[in-house]
């Protein structure tokens, strides 16, 4: 690592113990290691405290922070960016996991593309063993020079997860904070993609963790999840109207804020009422998994063999 990174990983975590490791394992073993990894530790009540600082006083790319009582998801998140003092950021989550060359490749991209904003690459769910469940197909029109064909497609098309790519850290600073209603990172990210085009690595480089304790699976109601977002949203004045209504709200406000032209702006207004009208109708609830598209298994094995080397390689 130089003096000043290029890079600063944030990752936010609380109880995170059983699958921390075996992600900062594969954060740590990236074949891109220009970074500082910010680690904010939400008052964990488990082992997470130790694990982290067994593994800051290994690496000094690791700055530890602990807070001294949870704050929430979303506070937390909020608070690893605000420590980003580098040209690149990037959000981790504490158990998913990651191949080797996921850094290189998006920061390549980056420099080779100055009009791309955000970079991520193909992704998998994988379960608690790490094996794979489900492939993804990334169908999102977010590499168009269009802001109006990039809102439409993040509007109605199954939605990856751009929100732990590498993005450009000041197109962040210039988009509101991440906030706590119902999909709030789904607003968040459609706002960075008014500000500039998104590059998908077309390689299976990033594997998203799903198991009993993930947090959509552990809170599945609106409420129980954006209370998780931040304790501030439990009580009378937090009914699910009103997050619901943030949620359509956020997507207004992002499209007021955003540096569009009239044309453009006027089109993604339309665009945001005909996905507000399809919503309305039965059977317009959203997106299924099984709706994406498999990838190829030959793809998947070398992928995952990638990242199984990769966190050996930490090992020996």
């Amino acid at each position: 690592m130089t003096a000043r990174p290029r890079l600063t990983i944030g990752l936010p975590v609380y109880n995170g113990e059983e699958y921390l490791a075996e992600s900062l394992d594969a954060l740590l073993g990236q074949t891109y290691g220009d970074f500082e990894l910010v680690i904010s530790d939400n008052a964990s009540t488990d082992g997470t405290q130790d694990i982290c600082r067994a593994y800051a006083e290994k690496d000094g790319r690791i700055r530890y922070i602990r807070l001294p009582r949870n704050v929430g998801a979303t506070p937390n998140h909020n608070r690893v960016f605000a420590e980003c003092r580098t040209e690149l950021f990037k959000w981790a989550s504490h158990d998913d996991l990651y191949a080797r060359d996921l850094l290189k490749r998006c920061v390549e991209a980056l420099d080779e593309r100055p009009d791309v904003i955000l970079a991520h690459a193909d992704q998998a769910v994988v379960d608690e063993d790490g094996q794979v469940k489900v492939p993804y197909e990334y169908k999102l029109a977010t590499g168009s020079p269009k802001a109006p064909v990039r809102f439409r497609s993040m509007l109605f098309e199954p939605g990856g997860d751009d929100f732990y790519g590498v993005i450009r850290a000041d197109v962040l600073r210039r988009v509101k904070p991440l906030d706590s209603y119902h999909h709030a990172d789904r607003t968040f990210v459609s706002e960075i993609g008014l500000h500039g085009a998104f590059h998908q690595v077309p390689e299976l480089l990033y594997f998203r963790r799903d198991h009993p304790t993930r947090a959509e699976r552990a809170n599945p109601s609106k409420r129980s999840r954006c209370v998780n977002l931040d304790p501030r949203r439990a009580g009378r004045l937090h009914p699910t109207p009103r997050l619901l209504a943030e949620y359509v709200w956020g997507f207004v406000s992002a499209i007021r804020r955003a540096p569009l032209s009239a044309a453009d702006r006027r089109a993604c207004y339309r665009h945001l009422a005909e996905w507000a009208s399809s919503r309305a109708r039965p059977g317009g609830a959203g997106e299924r998994v099984e709706d994406r598209a498999p990838v190829d298994p030959a793809l998947l094995a070398v992928s995952v063999d990638a990242l199984v080397a990769g966190r050996e390689g930490r090992r020996s």
